[in-house]
């Protein structure tokens, strides 16, 4: 099926541009979004009649659009969910959740803005597109953790990986710490018995005779 885009579609063309595509795909997708029309004599006509307004138009939102994603790039968003002590979630975050949390932090986003493709099922820091116009796109990153602590420190560059690998470092210490604890309590406890032996012995007891 032939249609004219009204805007830029990405893979396809620009604005003006008449490309064959799948009939679905145009009456699902691009027909019904206002993206594109039919391509027929008077739908091409009716488009070079209003070509300027819909420039002009197009100039004016990409424009609020970079001015929106100066402001939404970079920007992190944290995600409390379950998960596994390996770092699987019981679950996933998927489009939905990430245009709620955007919108939540002060971004008007719909879930067809955000671009995933395949919902997020670790714990950990990831980076998400949001499509913000047909020619502008912002960067956010979902930070997905346990706990609002956990979520510090990946911020701070650490993985669940990392945690994992400190607190059993530190576990081992502890461990480490009581059995030398253990230990010299032991020795002192044979000191203590070897001294009581030695006040308890007999005068002379051990002497040699003398010669």
């Amino acid at each position: 099926m032939q249609v004219i885009l009204l805007e830029r579609v990405a893979k396809l063309g620009q604005m003006g541009d008449v490309v064959d595509v799948k009939s679905g795909f145009a009456r699902n997708f691009l027909l019904p979004q206002g993206k594109a029309l039919s391509a027929s004599a008077h739908n091409i006509a009716s488009f070079e009649t209003r070509k300027t307004q819909l420039e002009t138009h197009n100039l004016e939102t990409k424009k609020e659009a970079e001015a929106l994603a100066e402001r939404m790039n970079g920007q992190q968003f944290v995600v409390i969910r379950s998960a596994s002590d390996a770092g699987a979630l019981y679950g996933s975050v998927s489009p939905r959740d990430a245009a709620e949390l955007a919108t939540d932090g002060g971004f008007t986003v719909a879930r067809k803005q955000i671009v995933l493709n395949a919902p997020i099922k670790e714990l950990g820091l990831h980076s998400v597109s949001v499509v913000l116009h047909p020619e502008v796109s912002a960067q956010i990153e979902l930070n997905v953790a346990r706990s609002e602590d956990e979520a510090e420190l990946q911020a701070s560059g650490k993985s669940i990986q990392d945690l994992a690998a400190e607190q059993e470092a530190a576990a081992e210490f502890e461990i480490a710490e009581l059995f030398d604890d253990i230990g010299s309590a032991a020795a002192d406890d044979d000191d203590l018995a070897e001294a009581a032996s030695v006040e308890d012995a007999p005068a002379g007891e051990g002497e040699q005779p003398a010669t």
